[in-house]
């Protein structure tokens, strides 16, 4: 019996528990919330995770990607990388290679990740299929089963499904003249796989097949965002509502099945298009746990998107999204470093903090840090900080034997209005 089917009989389980003394919100909100499918706990038993809630009325979480390429592969980083992203904070981790021993590697990042784990098994489907058959286009529709299945098996808790790239997706993507056709990389493997074949994707055709998959494995899904928008321009278009509709219509089906589901979006939006996407999501979804990237706001800052995803992803935090999938200073760019995906993760860290409070939840966190800062008490500051690390570097930069900062010294305001107001 999965999480979920338990919440429909009405069982507070461990999980549901743990997730409840975690947002300070009682038991049998988070229960009754799992069997409408609101809120998932994504929770593999072979992996055996700290429970995680994402959804409605919970604290936006945020999620690290990590993974080699075909270009550069290093195990050992990336190992380094999952335990970088857990120290900084992130709640969960996706593991995306795509270079190397994909099994070995998975492994590897389940052994040191203590949070929910996910993956995109197509890759491994595809790759496979490039390596033996000569090109992606070659995997079979087992294939891309036995691969989430293998993948369930080794403990995945969430793995991204493009069940929304189908044959009708692609004809309306095909009509749309979009400046930047796709940039999701499962996405890309199931357009080609549609047109080279002519045939239905198989993951959409037989979903009640890897409906269960995940319900053996208790494997939550995340519905994959195939026509995520990948330039501005290209922004809340038909192609990606679309997609969303189709999506829309799984999720109830996973919903009828006890499998947990989340749904994935929306690419590159501007600001002003971040509330109307993400109200329509819900209403279509019935309120689903969104997974978004970024949002990213604009396209003309390599080397500061994690700057751009956490401005949009602040937002989108605020206007209903869960979970807000991490972007790095190499995005568009590079593999990212150990660096790189700390600095990623501790941006959207803020993000989702700041989405936080303006929903009302965490408010006493930052008066209890207010209230530090105006007693000048450094050591309380540092603990609260989000990034305390950085924050004793800066300190440190220009030593001063006084109390305030070094750039205001003795001018500082907080001393000059406590001397005269207080008299102290």
């Amino acid at each position: 019996m999965t999480l979920m089917e338990e919440a429909k009989r009405g069982i507070i389980t461990e999980e549901i528990k743990k997730v409840a003394e975690a947002e300070k919100i009682d038991a049998e909100i988070i229960r009754r919330r799992v069997a409408e499918g609101k809120i998932i706990i994504p929770y593999n038993p072979i992996h055996s995770p700290s429970p995680l809630g994402i959804g409605k009325g919970l604290r936006v979480k945020v999620n690290a990607n990590i993974g080699t390429s075909m270009d550069y592969c290093n195990i050992e980083e990336e190992v380094e990388k999952a335990k970088a992203a857990i120290e900084a904070g992130a709640d969960a981790v996706m593991d995306l290679s795509t270079g190397g021993d994909l099994d070995k590697i998975r492994l590897e990042l389940l052994k040191v990740v203590n949070v929910p784990f996910g993956t995109v098994p197509i890759y491994q489907a595809g790759i496979e299929a490039m390596r033996k058959k000569g090109a992606i286009v070659e995997m079979t529709a087992d294939d891309m089963f036995n691969s989430f299945e293998k993948q369930a098996k080794q403990g995945v808790d969430f793995a991204v499904a493009h069940v929304g790239v189908t044959k009708t997706s692609v004809e309306r993507l095909k009509k749309q003249k979009r400046l930047i056709p796709m940039v999701s990389r499962g996405g890309a493997f199931h357009i080609a796989w549609i047109l080279y074949h002519e045939e239905e994707n198989p993951l959409y055709k037989d979903f009640d097949y890897l409906l269960e998959i995940a319900k053996e494995y208790d494997l939550t899904l995340s519905l994959g965002d195939g026509m995520r928008s990948g330039a501005i321009n290209d922004s809340n278009d038909r192609a990606k509502f679309q997609e969303l509709l189709i999506v829309g219509e799984l999720v109830e089906k996973a919903r009828e099945k006890g499998v947990q589901t989340m749904v994935e979006g929306p690419g590159h939006m501007p600001l002003n298009d971040i509330e109307a996407n993400i109200r329509i999501m819900k209403k279509v979804t019935r309120e689903a746990p969104y997974f978004v990237l970024g949002p990213l706001v604009t396209d003309i800052a390599p080397g500061y998107d994690h700057i751009v995803g956490g401005i949009g992803g602040a937002l989108a935090g605020y206007y209903g999204a869960d979970f807000l999938c991490y972007v790095t200073p190499a995005e568009h760019l590079a593999l990212p470093n150990v660096e790189d995906v700390r600095e990623g993760v501790i941006v959207t860290k803020i993000a989702a903090h700041a989405a936080n409070i303006a929903r009302g939840i965490d408010l006493e966190l930052d008066k209890e840090f207010s209230e530090a800062r105006a007693n000048l008490n450094w050591k309380k500051m540092f603990e609260l900080a989000i990034d305390a690390k950085k924050a004793i570097e800066y300190r440190k930069r220009r030593p001063t034997q006084s109390s305030t900062c070094s750039m205001c010294g003795e001018l500082c305001a907080i001393e000059i209005v406590r001397k005269y107001l207080e008299g102290k």
